[in-house]
């Protein structure tokens, strides 16, 4: 018998939070990303106090080597610090490397959301026009219900980040409520009756 502990079959994904923002563009990366910050630190505490498991997929910027400790050290080092700092991962949070935009994509992350039995994600974190999108179509293909607000993801340009909610939206079915009129009992009261009519 599994002693794997039990969750609901909703889970919040937080995507490439940890970061060193070193790229050309990454100053105006850190201005648009800094509002989401409370956000997504509400959303995750919210989560967290309804059993919701909290999966941090994160780039590792070249540093194979590194662990989540590490990697967080390392960005609180860099210009991100204001941005990171909110958000760092707690010791009962998930944490998955990734090497390219989506969080799939050569990553154990399926296996661990069919392992938990995860039928609805609620997905936050930069670029909303990269790496969350990329992640976003790949989760729908996979056939999860999607939740992404509004206000818990950022992009260089504010324009290129609304697009991509949109494209969400109306291309995903995605949910794209604010955080906090998201309905947090809702969402997993729906997953769960889905989850009644999925096969694991």
């Amino acid at each position: 018998m599994s002693s794997s502990p039990s969750y609901p079959p909703v889970a919040l994904l937080i995507i490439d939070v940890i970061n060193d923002f070193d790229f050309p563009e990454g100053e105006m990366l850190i201005e648009q990303s800094l509002p989401i910050a409370p956000h997504i630190a509400n959303l995750k505490k919210r989560a967290k106090e309804k059993g919701i498991p909290v999966i941090y997929v994160n780039d590792n910027f070249g540093k194979w080597q590194s662990d989540k400790h590490k990697l967080v050290d390392y960005c609180l080092g860099e210009r991100g610090k204001e941005f990171v700092e909110q958000l760092t991962p707690e010791e009962d949070d998930f944490f998955i490397i990734k090497p390219m935009h989506s969080a799939f994509f050569s990553t154990p992350l399926s296996t661990l959301l069919h392992d938990m039995k995860i039928t609805s994600l609620i997905m936050t974190g930069v670029a909303g026009n990269i790496c969350v999108l990329f992640s976003a179509n790949d989760a729908f293909m996979r056939d999860f219900t999607l939740y992404i607000p509004e206000d818990c993801s950022a992009s260089n340009i504010a324009e290129d980040n609304e697009r991509a909610i949109l494209l969400m939206k109306n291309t995903l079915s995605a949910d794209i409520t604010k955080e906090n009129e998201l309905d947090l009992e809702k969402i997993i009261k729906e997953a769960e009756e889905n989850k009644k009519r999925t096969m694991f």
